[in-house]
């Protein structure tokens, strides 16, 4: 069994907060290795959110009596919470939204339809999520704008060489990824957003990978849009962050009409409501709000310094092992990476197809993702249909990364 890492986490405690991870699979105890794709949740997280239906159920922001009122209470300390978190220089700059996907598509509507035009061109990287890809080739399509896109290297880190060369007095906006979900590179965003603000161009930071496993601080960065999900930072889905720098919200337009949006409605006209109600038309996802803010104070219970150095000393570890095993290709080799890694695995016939893989290794309790993690042009550019992903929390341990690499090797014995 492996020595245990000596860092500021106890890991087993740590694991007793999380009711999921007693679970068995199989007859066999839960390996959980998709944190990428969603986080588990701590029990206060659970039970706040019960808690929330059981004393506080109403609608927020809409009544003058106590339930309403302690509600919209709760959910505005949240919104304190997640400004305190990446440091937003204030409350109004704090947009809840559905997720990461919803604050770029609300960006790229609205900053989009009011600022770009004909000619102006977006730039984004070869590495990003469908989510940072879609919407501004939709936003191209309707303003006539031409997308971008900077190469990456067989390391997978943006080649800055080249992302210098596309940058000019035509940029209107940078679509970046802070952590790549697929390969773990760490992007120097601070560098980027700088350069791109040489141009007089904007930066919207795509900061869902990042928000589980380290401090953000977006006045420090000088990012003018940040996003994040709340399922990945241990919070509850359907709930998310768009941070905005506020002279930038306050000239773009609605995304949504409806109520709480609004100051004055007639027929004849609309004026809109102030920031940041003024993107969060309807009933928001007031159990998530209450959940994420839960989240975010387990984290910062727990600290974000002692998470990174942690999940480090976690990634090298798993680094290693898995390149023990003969006929393993890890996809993503950069320098500076948070804990994810993409790898082939072939057999003595060749490279097992990663979804026969995930097969077999769900079969012996443990979960990584397989597919092409809704990054399809990353790869291609790496020649592969998918990759198996192993991406990893504060709950994990060396313990299960040894019982990957043995049902790895069983995966393998059973392709040969």
């Amino acid at each position: 069994m492996s020595t245990t890492p000596a860092v500021g986490i106890n890991v087993q405690t740590l694991r007793a907060d999380f009711p999921i991870l007693a679970t068995t699979v199989y007859g066999k105890p839960l390996i959980y290795l998709d944190n990428a794709n969603t986080s588990q949740k701590p029990r206060r997280v659970i039970e706040v959110i019960d808690m929330y239906y059981r004393t506080m159920n109403s609608n927020v922001h809409r009544g003058n009596y106590f339930l309403s009122q302690q509600v919209t209470l709760a959910v505005e300390s949240v919104r304190r919470k997640v400004q305190k978190f990446i440091n937003a220089a204030e409350e109004r700059e704090i947009i809840f939204v559905r997720g990461t996907t919803e604050a770029i598509n609300l960006v790229a509507t609205s900053f989009g339809e009011y600022s770009v035009r004909e000619g102006d061109e977006i730039i984004i990287s070869a590495m990003e999520h469908h989510s940072n890809i879609v919407p501004w080739q939709m936003l191209c399509a309707r303003r006539g704008a031409t997308l971008r896109v900077i190469p990456i290297t067989d390391a997978g880190e943006v080649c800055l060489e080249d992302y210098e060369r596309l940058l000019s007095g035509r940029t209107k906006l940078v679509a970046i990824t802070h952590i790549s979900n697929t390969l773990g590179t760490i992007n120097p965003v601070q560098h980027i957003i700088r350069r791109a603000h040489d141009y007089g161009a904007v930066v919207l930071v795509d900061g869902a990978q990042a928000a589980p496993h380290m401090a953000i601080d977006v006045q420090a960065l000088d990012a003018d849009f940040y996003a994040f999900s709340g399922h990945k930072v241990f919070g509850p889905t359907g709930i998310g962050v768009l941070y905005g720098k506020a002279r930038l919200l306050e000239a773009m337009p609605p995304y949504h009409g409806g109520g709480a949006m609004i100051d004055s409605v007639t027929f004849e006209k609309t004026t809109y409501n102030v920031l940041p109600f003024k993107f969060e038309a309807g009933t928001p996802h007031v159990e998530g709000i209450i959940g994420l803010g839960a989240a975010l104070d387990y984290v910062q219970s727990v600290g974000l310094d002692a998470i990174s150095e942690y999940e480090h000393d976690l990634l090298c570890y798993a680094t290693d092992a898995l390149q023990s095993l003969d006929g393993m290709r890890i996809i993503g080799t950069a320098p500076e990476k948070a804990s994810v890694i993409s790898f082939m695995l072939a057999g003595s016939s060749g490279e097992i197809h990663p979804h026969d893989v995930g097969t077999i290794l769900d079969n012996e309790g443990i979960a990584i993702r397989t597919g092409h993690h809704c990054t399809q042009p990353l790869m291609r550019r790496f020649g592969v249909p998918a990759t198996c992903r192993v991406s990893l929390a504060m709950y994990n341990t060396r313990e299960e990364i040894d019982m990957l690499v043995r049902a790895l090797r069983k995966v393998q014995t059973l392709f040969s």
